[in-house]
């Protein structure tokens, strides 16, 4: 495995599952200026981790 397809695979699974982490910042309220941060951070993590890993090959259809 080349280290293009592991970042790939990283960044996949990463955008996949950092839903679940930010999820409870959301739920809970974001009510100052750090958990705002927090969430729009989590959020721009998750998007650049999906336009990471948008070629993973379990993705794609056989």
């Amino acid at each position: 495995m080349s280290v293009g397809s592991s970042l790939t695979a990283v960044g996949f699974w990463v955008g996949s599952l950092l839903p679940f982490v930010y999820l409870p910042v959301f739920a809970t309220g974001i009510d100052s200026a750090s958990r705002l941060l927090l969430f729009v951070g989590f959020i721009a993590l998750n998007v650049v981790a999906l336009v990471v890993g948008h070629d993973y090959p379990e993705t794609r259809s056989q």
